[in-house]
This record gives structure tokens, C-alpha cells and sequence, in this order.
């Protein structure tokens, strides 16, 4: 009995040197350094950004009593959706590098679907709301159109939405890793649907506004007859009207399209840098439309300025809308 207690002991004492020597300690195991991508840092940046800016946005709309217009909760609904695109884009990071879960990425995914989606469709309310300004000027300043612009916003952000739930509903490519698009978890069939949603998005800010330069150069005719000529003003007036919706449409066509084209004919098997490169400029657009559809306007640059230096007068009056501020 003693020597197979004997026995026993040695092959145990034997097991557990053969064990010590064939496995490191675990503080000498090294960590596995983790590779961030560049681009991955230059879209969180951008998405920093693109916060920043919006948030000032919404602060100036909200804490000025005279931006009530339809027009200027339109660009403020537009800004809290570039505002959420930017967040989505710091959590699609963090998701990324520190966050290990397949559920947390359809969330952070959705979000950004989501917000992008909200921001092209208020970009279309937008294009609404200043054809009916021409187009319906005597009723336009009405209740009608306070009651039209709060039900379009409830639509689009409903719209948007659901269209930012369907990688969680289970339109995704994390079981299946053949059917993913060039962003992932998002599957080809849904890509391909928001790529055509937002080229018919695009086909209909084009027809809008090009009835907008129809109704703009009407008016200026019926000025200039009149008054048996067009003055200056009224020329140079059209002339910036013409010029404001030309960098509209350019600007969307250049940050929009390619991306939505390059996501029907792509998909994972791609190199990533094009879809870095076709993603980038869709994502700057939110950093833009502060600029063309914020910053432009007299009203919220005044209430810029007064927030910034303090030197003029709080109240102001609003000025009447031209064909040159469509």
C-alpha cells in the first residue's frame, strides 16, 4: 500500500513538472496588440466633427425665440440627424476596437442607418418646404403648413427608422458571411435597397428644384415686365439662386452617389480601401450641410454672432424669404 502511495505521488509530482515546463507562466504571456486602421481613426474623427458642429446647430435653433419657422425646424431636425450620424460613427469604433459583441454591432450599424437615412430625407422635406414657399407663397406663412412640416417630420423619422431596424430584424450577414456588402454586417439585399431609395431621394430633390428655378426665373420675368426691364437686384438675386442650387445638387451628387452606386455592383470581396474612399465623402455631406443649409441663413448667422461676441442687438426681425434663399 505504501509503495503505490509512493508511486502514486511520483507520477503526480512528474505530471505537474511536465506541465510547468511545457506551458509559460501566465505573466509571461504577452498581449496581443490589437492593429488600428487609419481610416477607421478618420472616421471617428470626422464623426467628432460632425457632432460638434450640429450640436451647435441645435443649440442656436433652440435657444433663439425667433427660429419657430417650419424652414428652421427642418434644418434643426437635420441637424440632430447629422448629430446622431456622427455619434454613430464614434460607437461603430468603439463597437470595433473594444467592444466584442455581434448584437452591440447591429445596434451601433442600425444607428448609422438611422441617422444618415433621417438626414437625406430632411434634406428632401427641405426641398419641399421651399418649393411650397414659391410655389404657395400667399398660404405658405399659414398654420396649414406647421401642421404639413411636423406630420413630414414624423413620417421621415419613421421611415428612417425602420429602415435603420432592418440589420437587427435580421436583414444581416453575421451568419452568413458570402451575403455581406461592402459594409458590414449589412447584407447585399439591404444595401442595394438604400442605394435605390437614395438615388429616387436624389431623382426628386433634382425635379424639386428644378421647378424651383422654373417658378424663380417666372417670377423674375413678371418683374421685368412689370417694370419693362429686370433692375439689378432682382438679376443678381435669380443669379445667386441659380448658384445656391447648383453647389446643392453638386455637393449631394459628389458625396452620395458614387457610394450608393459602388454598393449595387460591390461586396466584401472588394479591397476596403474603395469603400473607404466611396464612404468618406457620403459621411463629410454631414459636416457640409451645416454650412449650406445652417450657416447661410441670415437669421441663424446673426444669432451666431450674437452667441459668439455678444455685440448686437437680441432681437431682430425676420427678413421676408427671396428666390435667392431657396
Amino acid at each position: 500500500m505504501s509503495n503505490l502511495l509512493q508511486n502514486t505521488s511520483l507520477l503526480n509530482w512528474d505530471e505537474l513538472e511536465e506541465r510547468n515546463t511545457s506551458s509559460a507562466p501566465s505573466w509571461e504571456l504577452e498581449p496581443v496588440p490589437v492593429i488600428v486602421n487609419p481610416w477607421d481613426v478618420l472616421l471617428c474623427v470626422t464623426g467628432t466633427l460632425m457632432s460638434c458642429e450640429n450640436a451647435v446647430v441645435i443649440a442656436l435653433i433652440a435657444y433663439t425665440p425667433t427660429l419657430r419657422a417650419p424652414m428652421f425646424v427642418l434644418i434643426g431636425s437635420l441637424a440632430f440627424a447629422d448629430l446622431l450620424a456622427g455619434l454613430g460613427l464614434i460607437l461603430n469604433f468603439i463597437v470595433t476596437y473594444i467592444i466584442d459583441s455581434g448584437f452591440v454591432m447591429l445596434l451601433s450599424t442600425g444607428l448609422v442607418i438611422t441617422a444618415f437615412s433621417a438626414s437625406v430625407l430632411n434634406i428632401l422635406a427641405i426641398t419641399v418646404d421651399r418649393y411650397l414657399s414659391l410655389y404657395n407663397a400667399l398660404t405658405y406663412h399659414t398654420e396649414g403648413t406647421v401642421m404639413f412640416t411636423y406630420i413630414t417630420l414624423i413620417l421621415l423619422w419613421v421611415i428612417s427608422t425602420a429602415l435603420g431596424s432592418l440589420p437587427v430584424l435580421g436583414w444581416n450577414c453575421l451568419e452568413d458571411e458570402s451575403t455581406c456588402s461592402i459594409c458590414r454586417p449589412v447584407n447585399k439585399n439591404n444595401a442595394a435597397a438604400l442605394a435605390v431609395s437614395l438615388l429616387l431621394v436624389f431623382a426628386l430633390i433634382l425635379q424639386l428644384y428644378l421647378q424651383i428655378c422654373k417658378i424663380a426665373f417666372r417670377h423674375a420675368q413678371q418683374i421685368a415686365v412689370q417694370r419693362q426691364f429686370m433692375t439689378t437686384s432682382h438679376s443678381s438675386s435669380t443669379t445667386k439662386g441659380v448658384s445656391t442650387l447648383t453647389t446643392i445638387l453638386g455637393t449631394f451628387a459628389f458625396c452620395w452617389i458614387p457610394l450608393a452606386m459602388y454598393s449595387l455592383v460591390a461586396d466584401s470581396r472588394t479591397p476596403v480601401i474603395y469603400t473607404y474612399a466611396t464612404s468618406l465623402p457620403a459621411i463629410c455631406h454631414s459636416i457640409i450641410n451645416p454650412m449650406i443649409y445652417a450657416f447661410r441663413n441670415p437669421e441663424i448667422l446673426r444669432s451666431l454672432r450674437i452667441a459668439c461676441c455678444w455685440c448686437m442687438p437680441y432681437s431682430f426681425i425676420m427678413r421676408p424669404r427671396t428666390p435667392s434663399d431657396v
